[in-house]
């Protein structure tokens, strides 16, 4: 208890102090931890995992070629079928 009672001590004369500081430092630590407890960072995560970083070149199948697919969609991996369930 006696650290927590420290605490609550400085912020109160920090505050009385300099409240200009201490709500800036406040949105500061709200910035950093806000997208590690937003729901909105978790699916934007799936998103990502989901879009591949580099697009493939077009070929022209001339049905030689069984381990290449015939779209970029038809790649094995992560899928936006959770996004159509939302």
């Amino acid at each position: 208890m006696a650290p927590l009672r420290n605490i609550a001590a400085f912020l109160k004369n920090a505050w009385a102090k300099e409240p200009v500081i201490v709500t800036s430092f406040a949105i500061g630590i709200g910035a950093l931890l806000l997208p590690w407890v937003s729901p909105v960072a978790h699916y934007q995560t799936k998103m990502n995992r989901a879009v591949p970083l580099q697009y493939p070149v077009p070929l022209r199948d001339d049905n030689n070629m069984p381990d290449i697919p015939s779209h970029p969609c038809e790649k094995i991996g992560p899928s936006l079928e959770w996004m159509k369930r939302l």
